[in-house]
Order: C-alpha cells, then structure tokens, then sequence
C-alpha cells in the first residue's frame, strides 16, 4: 500500500485507541503524540514527507499498550512492528 494509504489507516487506528489526530503546519519534525486536557493528541506535522508523517503516527502507536489489544491488519501489524500469536 501506498505511504498515504497507510497512513490513513494508523489515523484510524489512533482514533480507535482515543486519539485525536491533528495535521497541523508545524514547521518540521515536531509532530507526535502527547495528552493534555483529559484527552490523547497526535500532531501530524505537514512540514513534513508522509514517510515522516507516517512515522509520527507509528511512533505513537507503538508505545500504547492499547495497540496489542486492537484487531489490525496484517499490513498494519507488520508496518508497526507487532507480532501476533498464530
């Protein structure tokens, strides 16, 4: 899959993990995730490539331990580095 595509698919998880994901101009390389008010964030930063913009979102995704709770795709559980049970 396209960089774009599957991009699209880790916002999708984030949101399925209670993130809010923002694509903001933010200049460069700035982007990942954070929480404040009550509420988890990820900041896109559009400064960026997508391939970067794809790793700020794999990033965060990857230190929540939600994330081996979700059902994911085979492309999306490789892209991110997670081993499923067979």
């Amino acid at each position: 899959m396209h960089t774009v595509g599957l991009l699209e698919q880790y916002a999708r998880v984030a949101e399925r993990l209670g993130y809010q994901v923002r694509h903001e101009w933010l200049g460069g390389g700035v982007g990942g995730a954070c929480e404040f008010g009550g509420r988890k964030w990820i900041f896109v930063d559009l400064a960026v490539s997508p391939e970067e913009q794809l790793e700020q979102v794999a990033e965060a995704l990857r230190v929540d331990p939600g994330i081996h709770l979700l059902p994911l795709t085979e492309e999306v559980a490789r892209g991110l580095g997670i081993q499923r049970a067979a």
